[in-house]
Formats: structure tokens, sequence, C-alpha cells
């Protein structure tokens, strides 16, 4: 897969694109990623790629031509099927955008800046605007890592032997029997650090009750940070599990009662 990640400040990409997996798939070429630098397609000597809005108002506006000159400058290097707006406008990042993502060849990616970028850039330009959440940020350069990283994860080779993204939290997000939850919680050695014991049934060796006990504490965990993600959880043992938790928290509850 090729990804372009164009933007006024290629120097915020540069650590985090050399780095852990990310940079290995990148070394190892399981993935391409990028980084055109717009204010080459500016007109100006300043290299100049904002400003002011028409009809007024504070900030600047990212202009047509630079972005326009940036990405038609990929034309024969990237199908350009995929242009992607990073803005808080976009449609929110969630794993069933990311697997739909890591099934195609290539990807740009407009990384914007100031109050947002000239309307014809998203009309006429993008094929897709995509948020990574419900606040605001100084630009698109850690959004597009973000994706970069989340898409990276999808594709094959990327995560190696030790790890499985089939675990990740929201995997199963999209799937037509699938039920994406947050992670269970993990432990490693000690067994027992400052009093505080790693859960028996880690250490029992019954596999069986080990993955029970892990969905049900994935449950747990979604029912009290994210209970919007157990509307896709339908099968008969996710509710059996959210039953036992439901009566679990309503005993502990009665209990605390005075």
């Amino acid at each position: 897969m090729r990804i372009d990640i164009l933007t006024i400040f290629p120097e915020i990409l540069e650590g985090p694109l050399e780095a852990s997996l990310l940079g290995k798939a990148i070394k190892d070429g399981l993935l391409d990623v990028e980084v055109t630098d717009i204010r080459d397609f500016s007109a100006d000597r300043h290299r100049s790629v904002d400003d002011a809005p028409y009809g007024g108002g504070a900030g600047m506006v990212m202009q047509c031509e630079p972005l326009f000159g940036a990405v038609e400058s990929l034309r024969g290097k990237n199908s350009l099927e995929r242009v992607i707006l990073l803005s808080p406008r976009g449609r929110r990042l969630d794993q069933a955008i990311v697997r739909e993502l890591a099934q195609a060849p290539d990807m740009a990616l407009i990384c914007g800046r100031y109050e947002g970028v000239d309307e014809r850039v998203r009309t006429a330009l993008c094929t897709d605007e995509i948020s990574i959440g419900d606040y605001v940020l100084s630009g698109g350069e850690l959004p597009a890592l973000v994706l970069v990283e989340a898409v990276s994860r999808m594709l094959p080779g990327v995560v190696g032997k030790w790890e499985s993204v089939e675990t990740d939290s929201f995997y199963a997000v999209g799937d037509a029997e699938g039920c994406g939850i947050l992670g269970p919680p993990q432990y490693t050695r000690p067994a027992e650090f400052r009093g505080l014991p790693v859960p028996d049934v880690l250490m029992s060796g019954n596999h069986a009750a080990i993955r029970r006990w892990r969905r049900k504490e994935s449950l747990r965990i979604t029912r009290s940070n994210r209970p919007d993600l157990l509307a896709a959880c339908t099968s008969v043992e996710d509710q059996r599990l959210l039953a036992e938790i439901e009566r679990e928290e309503a005993e502990r509850e009665r209990e605390n009662t005075p």
C-alpha cells in the first residue's frame, strides 16, 4: 500500500514514521509512506499557502492552488481514488473505516491547518473527510499519523507473530457476526506486586475458563466505559455474561448500601 501525506509541516511526521512497527513496515517495504510539502506548490516567493477568508472572520484559510498542485503532482504515483481530508467535519474514524481503507492500494491524506481549507478543495478534490474525534487540534498531521498507524496494523506482515490484531479492541466492528468491544485486563509477571495479585483463573491453565473470564471482563469494561458498543453483542453467551455482570453489580450495590 502507498500512502501520500500532504502537509506544511513535514518535520512533525518524520519521527513517528521511522519508529516502532510503523517504521519497520516502511523499512521492510510492506508500506510506502511519502510526505509532500504543500509549500513547494505555493505561487509566491514567500511560500505562502493561506489567505484571509472572503466575507471576513478570524483566522486564515488554506488556498486552493497549493493544495491542488500538491495533489496533482502525485499523478502516476498514486491513483488518487481516495483523497482524504483530515478535518473535524469528517466522519469519525472507527475500526470499520480502518478496515475499509486497508483494502485500498493507495490513498492521499491532506493535513488541514488554520481555520480550514478552501471549500473548493473539499468539493472538487477530496473524496472523503475523516475526523479522529470531537475535539480541536492545530492541524491534520497527528490525525494522519493515527490513520496511517491504524491502517498499517491491518496489512499482512506488519504485526508479528507475538501480537494479533484479532484480539485488539474494536477489531470485530463491522463484521456480520462480530461484536467489537474493549479489550480485557492484561497481566504479566510477577504473580503478585505490592499486595496486588494476578487473578487465579489466568494462572489456572484452564483455557476455556480463561476465555470466558476475558470475555466477561471485556463486556464489563465496555458496559462501564462504552455502553454504545454493546448493541452489537447479541450472542446468547454475551447476553448471559452481561446478565451475570448486572446481578453482580446489583449485589455489590446492595452490600454497600447502609
